[in-house]
């Protein structure tokens, strides 16, 4: 699976340009790029049907990946700013009770939307470093079940990311594609 571009939303202190980041998101990058369609090839390559290809499984090898690295899946963040948000996809555990954490898209816009704003709340309350959303291409997305939330139709929302008045963590968006 390829990586088409991040784009940084929150890009703001220290951990930003860290040694300790670089290694998050070179894990992360690893992780998308480890991912292959059908099992045991070499490349991801999607049936070139309309709405033919589930998002699970390609969710499922990309999380296993970071398990692999001591990432833990189906985090339960302790937001104070809602009582009991759901589970975050993966969470990086840093020293000083820390975290980062990823969310690959695998349900509609608005559930890519939930999650943007889920990892938003946590750099407001301080609970998390930073947070990456995984999202298809807009020509990724057409070949996916359930009209899964892409890049594309996301973007137009950067701005509301982008104006928080955050001081200090890093939000972002990967928009990837099959090979």
């Amino acid at each position: 699976m390829k990586i088409i571009k991040t784009e940084y939303l929150i890009k703001k202190g220290a951990f930003s340009s860290s040694k300790e980041f670089e290694n998050i998101l070179s894990e992360t990058y690893d992780a998308i790029q480890s991912i292959t369609w059908p099992d045991g090839s070499d490349n991801f390559t999607l049936f070139p049907k309309k709405k033919a290809n589930g998002v699970v499984p390609i969710k499922k090898n990309f999380i296993k990946y970071l398990e692999d690295k001591g990432w833990k899946s189906e985090y339960r963040m302790k937001i104070a700013s809602r009582l009991r948000p759901g589970p975050v996809d993966a969470v990086k555990f840093l020293p000083e009770n820390r975290c980062f954490a990823v969310e690959w898209e695998t349900g509609n816009i608005s559930s890519s939307h939930r999650a943007i704003n889920k990892m938003a709340i946590g750099l407001l309350d301080g609970i998390i470093e930073g947070g990456i959303l995984i999202l298809p291409s807009r020509d990724m997305y057409q070949y996916l079940t359930d009209r899964v939330g892409n890049f594309a139709e996301i973007e137009p929302y950067f701005n509301v990311w982008k104006n928080l008045q955050i001081i200090k963590g890093l939000l972002a968006v990967i928009e990837i594609e099959y090979d």
